[in-house]
């Protein structure tokens, strides 16, 4: 079997990968060591557990919202198992979609564990089929990190995966890593009725984030009751028979009934048979070029596995890059992408371009603005009953070019989407706060940061400028 493109793995870089080299005329394979297509994101990451998010909104509205709305609802309660069956009739509905595209793009899908057998060639099912290629796209995604802490190997350790995996609600759980995965599930889970307890080595939540967004997030927990302990490791799980008994920090414990261990992924670059073709890689993943090529100049890697941001919607841009430039086109990765950071949490975080802290170091604190607008100032949010949170804007003075948002609060993931565009067209922070925005709505709160940031608020009174 000769292909033009090869494409190993059907995730969210692979698939995109593959239909795009076919919509350049390429004849293309793509080979998925699972069932179905659509990688980690669509199985068993982003989609179901956004379909739980959804669900805990649902559950929170009907608890505690939609009475102040005048609608009653007569003691809500969770059914898991048809918040379970809804999540698997949307992972089959996307992961079919991704399918129909396939044989609408002439995309030939092979399933099979797949590997290198040359510089031109993948094996896969165990060696027993074969195919060649002019050109491949490696797409191997990352896998959970599991650290090396006695206890771990109990059943009632599971991973984001085996948790998504739960047939019953856990009256306790604990969740190791405080980072994106983490504090979602913590979130969806307190939701649920859970008793939720999260330990973190480092001293705050989703370091990676604005520190003023992560604070918020904090109080947040802390208000629902969402232990959280900061500055503390792992020492040792004990598994009891009925139960877990978690040891952190000195000498302190909590017992659970299922733990969550969210520590991070790392990229799959073991027994794919990089090593056979001289395809370099490191513990980060495959060192790749703005084109997305490899150290083997026809063969491209995207996605989780090459090491630059473990987020989907990277993966589409970094897939449809390698793809053509595989195809025998000439695109690339901009330097210095407007990348979105969506936080599925309640409340809902994200982000795009500078957090405050990387503004005031690349900058100086003193060639820096900010601008604050609370969502209690906003009548959309109100009307709502959801007035949690911010919108702040980031400039540099100089010039006045926007250099980062960051959103808190409700359809933060929705509304950052305006931000990435300004970024990515050097918009000045006058052009966001003298546009005209849609009254009433969310994306108000964008504009009204930037004439705070401007120091002519119209919503918010003297006091709070």
């Amino acid at each position: 079997m000769e292909f033009d493109v090869a494409v190993l793995g059907g995730g969210p870089a692979g698939y995109t990968a593959a239909i795009r080299a076919a919509q350049l005329g390429a004849r293309v394979a793509c080979i998925e060591k699972e069932s179905e297509l659509g990688g980690t994101c669509l199985r068993v990451g982003c989609i179901p557990t956004k379909a739980w998010v959804s669900t805990a909104h649902a559950l929170h509205a009907a608890k505690e919202i939609n009475a102040k709305l005048g609608v009653r609802t007569a003691d809500p309660e969770l059914d898991f198992a048809a918040a379970n069956e809804w999540k698997a009739q949307v992972v089959k509905q996307m992961t079919g979609g991704v399918a129909s595209l396939f044989k609408a793009n002439n995309v030939t899908a092979f399933e099979g564990t797949g590997r290198f057998e040359s510089a031109t060639s993948f094996v896969f099912d165990k060696g027993d089929l074969g195919l060649s290629f002019k050109s491949a796209i490696i797409a191997t995604g990352a896998a959970p990190v599991t650290p090396p802490i006695p206890g771990l190997d109990s059943p009632r350790c599971v991973d984001s995966t085996g948790l998504l995996a739960q047939t019953e609600v856990p009256r306790r759980l604990v969740v190791l890593g405080g980072g994106i995965i983490g504090c979602e599930f913590a979130s969806i889970f307190e939701r649920f009725g859970t008793e939720v307890t999260m330990i973190e080595m480092l001293d705050t939540l989703i370091p990676q984030e604005d520190s003023d967004a992560t604070s918020e997030l904090r109080k947040s927990f802390a208000r629902r009751g969402i232990v959280v302990h900061l500055g503390k490791q792992c020492t040792q799980v004990e598994d009891t028979g009925a139960g877990l008994v978690v040891h952190f920090g000195e000498g302190e414990t909590v017992e659970c009934d299922l733990m969550l261990v969210s520590v991070g992924r790392a990229p799959v670059v073991e027994g794919i048979g990089l090593e056979a073709v001289g395809v370099t890689y490191d513990r980060k993943g495959i060192g790749t070029d703005a084109h997305r090529r490899t150290s083997v100049p026809h063969i491209y890697a995207a996605g989780d596995v090459a090491g630059y941001w473990q987020l989907a919607h990277t993966a589409f841009r970094e897939g449809e890059v390698a793809a053509e430039n595989a195809a025998g086109h000439d695109a690339a990765m901009p330097e210095s992408p407007a990348v979105p950071r969506p936080i599925y949490t309640d409340p809902e975080i994200a982000g795009v371009g500078l957090t405050e802290a990387e503004a005031i170091e690349r900058h100086g604190a003193e060639n820096i603005a900010v601008g604050r607008f609370p969502w209690v100032a906003n009548a959309r949010a109100v009307m709502t009953g959801d007035t949690a949170g911010w919108v702040k804007s980031i400039h540099e003075t100089t010039y006045g070019e926007l250099v980062g948002m960051v959103i808190v609060g409700p359809h933060a993931t929705d509304l950052i989407e305006a931000a990435v565009v300004a970024l990515d067209s050097e918009a000045t922070i006058e052009t966001i706060a003298d546009g005209m925005a849609p009254h009433p709505t969310l994306s108000e709160g964008l504009k009204e940061a930037g004439l705070v940031a401007l120091g002519r608020p119209i919503h918010l009174p003297p006091r709070r400028r």
